[in-house]
């Protein structure tokens, strides 16, 4: 179940932790922002669930789009799953058509790991369509409530099917009667949308790569190659990818957050792994590369290059309120990164962020 919307800081933030307790009492697994993605087992599929709420709340907390910060848990919801769900509240209430706000947010997100999404807050139904090729239901309107307007009495259940390697989208129609605010089933199912092929989740070395979440919120990958499997040790994973370094050697990249004495600050740090039969052999434990890094990913080739997209201030002059931006490319030395910050591998990994709205 998502949390994440305008009122859940109405009774402070003791309020919404007091809410995660007690869904998790009751064996519900809550989403947040800061838990996204949560990764869910169903028979052999993962299912990776990201909740964001983009309509302020009372203590002015909300998230953008474009940011890193979604792009990261999106790039982590599709690498570790086969399925990325976005729950998204957006819109405006009471308005029964998406505007073009909600089409443009759409379409980043699909064009940037979601592969369903899944939207409230206007408290009336938006159709749904497809955008980017993915499933969205811009609004689902009311399920368990008690508004007094018509067309707030009136919902929509998304019954998604998981079928052959695809997936199925269909609408319920839902309705509240007076006196009640509790729904039924109201007529046959609508909105038969086209379905989706499921994308693969990550391989390295042969081995795929599921996610999983221990209950300090810390990731675990699951790989196997068919042959054999393992679970790794927990990882404050924020990304993860294939890369190839020139030795023919297949490695997972990822972004982690830890403490490190040289900035004396919580920060993403790149590291480098092996994956075998045993787990996840560490290559390489890196600092933040050659600034205060924001977010990174790998350009893949026969050779796969490092884009970093750094904060402006410096290890040695700190501010992280700066918000100039600069794109650095990194090739892998053996021994660590190398920045090669004037080469045509930058302006490819300056492309990449501009596209992703992260550049002016």
């Amino acid at each position: 179940l998502s949390v994440e919307n305008n009122h859940n800081h109405d009774l402070g933030d003791s309020g919404k932790q007091g809410t995660i307790s007690v869904l998790q009492d009751n064996k519900i697994t809550p989403v947040s922002f800061s838990n996204s993605p949560q990764f869910i087992k169903v028979k052999d599929k993962v299912i990776a669930l990201v909740g964001i709420n983009l309509i302020r709340d009372r203590d002015s907390c909300m998230q953008k789009i474009p940011s890193a910060e979604i792009l990261q848990k999106l790039r982590l919801a599709k690498a570790l799953s086969d399925l990325a769900v976005v729950f998204i509240h957006w819109g405006n209430e009471l308005v029964s058509w998406p505007d073009e706000r909600q089409r443009n947010e759409a379409k980043w997100l699909a064009e940037n790991g979601a592969d369903l999404i899944i939207g409230c807050h206007p408290h009336v139904i938006q159709e749904p369509e497809m955008i980017a090729g993915k499933p969205v239901f811009f609004s689902l309107g009311n399920l368990l409530f008690d508004q007094k307007y018509y067309d707030t009495k009136r919902g929509l259940i998304a019954d998604c099917m998981i079928r052959d390697g695809k997936l199925e989208c269909n609408g319920i129609f839902t309705h509240t009667g007076k006196n009640t605010f509790y729904p039924v089933i109201a007529g046959t199912k609508q909105y038969n949308l086209p379905s989706v092929s499921l994308h693969s989740s990550l391989k390295v070395s042969g081995f795929i790569l599921k996610g999983d979440r221990d209950k300090s919120g810390k990731v675990i990958l699951s790989g196997s190659d068919g042959k054999s499997s393992f679970r790794s040790f927990p990882i404050n994973m924020v990304s993860a990818s294939r890369a190839y370094f020139g030795d023919g050697k297949e490695y997972l990249f990822t972004v982690e957050k830890h403490y490190s004495n040289m900035d004396n600050e919580i920060g993403f740090r790149p590291y480098v792994y092996s994956v075998t039969a045993n787990g996840l052999v560490s290559r390489w434990r890196g600092s933040a590369l050659a600034w205060p890094l924001l977010d990174a990913f790998i350009i893949q080739g026969k050779t796969s290059v490092l884009c970093a997209l750094h904060r402006g201030d410096s290890f040695i002059k700190h501010d992280s309120a700066n918000t100039d931006r600069r794109v650095v490319a990194y090739h892998w030395s053996g021994f660590g990164f190398k920045a090669d910050p004037d080469s045509g591998d930058c302006i490819k990994c300056r492309q990449e962020y501009k596209a992703r709205g992260m550049l002016k």
